[in-house]
């Protein structure tokens, strides 16, 4: 499972960072940050106004597979606010680190559900009392629900995640054995040019039948060709 930051793929089609800034200015929040969650593959897409330090940090440790800002408030379909989070080693493993980056576990994370099965998490977190973040939450409730709808609809319609979505991540033996495929050799000629098992030849099939959702293998060649994945035979 990866961990990419959708800032440079922008290419001009929205400055999606400035959106983060501006809410925050706006909404009083220190910080904010979107990700999506690739229904499909699992990786995870986004941009943040966050230091590039803590980026850095973050990524470099894989904090993305264990952080519950991520993998819980996916699983919800309301604002869920970080206090609800257990504090437990996944959590502490993250947000320990961040407090050295003065990013305070006091946040709330609004979740987006899109067309794809896509899921959109809009996080914002500020340092401040209890009280003062209650207060900031009931005032700005509708803001950020507005806000998370708006960041993840103007992805989707740029055509930055939906690309991601609808490109799944074949391993390279996979695409080797469906290139083979497509050029018209059987499982067991591809086992010996590749001098693996026609088993192990099947396997791969299988798994690339699942992640292009195709029924047959002349169905999983003709989406990876149309998919860019793999050349015509």
């Amino acid at each position: 499972m990866d961990l990419i930051d959708l800032a440079p793929l922008t290419n001009g089609e929205g400055d999606f960072e400035t959106f983060i800034d501006d809410l925050c200015q706006n909404l009083e929040f220190d910080y904010a940050s979107y990700a999506a969650i690739n229904p499909v593959t699992g990786l995870v897409q986004g941009y943040a106004n966050y230091s590039p330090e803590w980026k850095l940090h973050y990524a470099k440790r894989g904090y993305h597979r264990i952080d519950p800002t991520l993998r819980l408030a996916s699983k919800s379909i309301a604002p869920v606010d970080w206090a609800r989070f257990e504090r437990n080693d996944k959590f502490e493993a993250v947000f320990f680190s961040a407090h050295d980056f003065g990013i305070t576990p006091r946040g709330l994370t609004v979740p987006v559900r899109g067309p794809y099965g896509d899921c959109g998490l809009l996080s914002v977190t500020r340092d401040c009392s209890q009280n003062e973040w209650q207060s900031l939450i009931r005032q700005q409730a509708s803001a950020l629900q507005l806000a998370a709808v708006h960041m993840h609809d103007a992805i989707m319609q740029s055509d930055i995640l939906s690309r991601v979505l609808r490109r799944p991540q074949l391993s390279s033996r996979e695409r080797e054995i469906l290139q083979w495929t497509a050029a018209g050799k059987s499982q067991s000629e591809i086992g010996d040019i590749l001098t693996i098992s026609h088993r192990t030849v099947e396997v791969h099939l299988r798994s690339a039948r699942e992640k292009l959702g195709a029924l047959t293998t002349a169905q999983t060649v003709g989406r990876a060709v149309g998919l860019g994945l793999v050349l015509p035979g």
